[in-house]
């Protein structure tokens, strides 16, 4: 049932309330000389004011000068790396590397917490608990393969995986070999169509929207089909994502029976997950961040610091708030419209999202 604007306004208010005092948890550990990474300890040194007196909102944080693209590219990736989680396993998952050296985050827990939080917005009638996952996706330097995986065995299954390699293909592209880049994704979907084969159970898929397209195409050329191969459940994510899409995947690729659940994430953010898709919304796909673990703006072209109007256009600006990670007001690459809140998520979202229009040309994207 929905809920009140009285109510979703009383809701807005109070994760609003949750944001600032999380903010100001976040920004204590990390500029605490006990807890904090060498990166921000030495940052907060220049500075002529004390985060950890003077951040008390998430407006607050504006006070930072703009987080550049380049810190996040190269190393050492031990700067990242918080006091506090001293000792941890560790890891470092990598961008696309589309616009230049890939930009790399350090993480020791957030892809895993990032993943269960996802898992209980999945309705457990068509990702049922206990049942086994195929990945079929960019693995490699992306942490989406260990996230995946985390998500199904966080649910009771086993994740069997199948890697599709982008910067490759991305390679492929670029010196106009569509018949191998074709090749190549063939070789891919053979190998996910063996597993699902195999007799392994496999209930739940994640992969993205151009992978799911030709496994569909596959399935119907041995006269079955995704459904009919027993998946109930798809998890998807891609620069391909759009209504048009959405609409084609669910009535042509899908068919009755099986959930869609389109999501927005990268390595810096973690995922967002979309409003509930339907034909009386005209398949437009809202996506509403993880908060207060990140929080996406859309912001003006001209004043990266200017919210725009609900409905307006502007560029996806991005605030990481883990104690893994610390990211403030990050341009992404994305532009979109912002959202309003919804029931789900009390919060601002995104639509419509896409490559920023002063990239878009330098970038190649659709590529899965």
């Amino acid at each position: 049932m929905s809920v009140t604007t009285a109510d979703l306004s009383r809701r807005a208010q109070e994760s609003k309330a949750q944001l600032d005092a999380h903010v100001r948890e976040i920004v204590d550990w990390h500029f605490n000389p006990e807890t904090g990474c060498s990166f921000w300890l030495d940052f907060a040194a220049k500075l002529d004011w004390e985060p950890r007196r003077e951040i008390a909102s998430f407006e607050d944080l504006r006070r930072f000068p703009p987080f550049e693209d380049k810190w996040l590219r190269g190393g050492p990736a031990r700067r990242w790396l918080p006091k506090g989680h001293a000792g941890k396993p560790l890891f470092v998952f990598e961008t696309g590397g589309t616009t230049g050296l890939p930009k790399s985050r350090l993480q020791i827990e957030d892809f895993r917490i990032d993943y269960e939080m996802f898992s209980e917005t999945l309705p457990d009638e068509y990702f049922p608990r206990g049942a086994n996952w195929l990945m079929l996706g960019p693995s490699g330097p992306r942490r989406l393969r260990l996230a995946v995986e985390h998500l199904c065995q966080h649910r009771g299954g086993i994740c069997f995986c199948v890697d599709f390699d982008p910067r490759w293909a991305i390679k492929l592209i670029k010196r106009g070999k569509s018949a191998e880049l074709d090749r190549y994704k063939a070789h891919v979907i053979d190998q996910a169509m063996t597993l699902l084969g195999a007799d392994h159970e496999i209930r739940c898929l994640f992969t993205t929207p151009k992978l799911l397209e030709a496994l569909a195409e596959e399935l119907e050329n041995r006269d079955t089909s995704i459904k009919a191969a027993g998946i109930t459940g798809v998890f998807a994510g891609g620069t391909e994502f759009t209504p048009q899409f959405t609409r084609f995947a669910l009535e042509e690729l899908l068919g009755d029976g099986v959930y869609l659940t389109p999501t927005y994430g990268n390595t810096l953010m973690g995922l967002a997950c979309s409003r509930p898709v339907t034909p009386q919304n005209g398949y437009k796909i809202t996506y509403h961040a993880p908060q207060p673990r990140a929080v996406i703006e859309v912001v003006g072209f001209d004043d990266r610091d200017r919210v725009v109007g609900y409905g307006e256009t502007g560029r996806v600006r991005l605030t990481t708030l883990t104690r893994d990670t610390f990211i403030p007001g990050f341009l992404e690459r994305d532009e979109g419209e912002r959202e309003q809140p919804c029931d789900e998520y009390p919060w601002d979202g995104v639509s419509g999202v896409r490559p920023f229009r002063k990239l878009a040309a330098q970038t190649t994207v659709g590529v899965y």
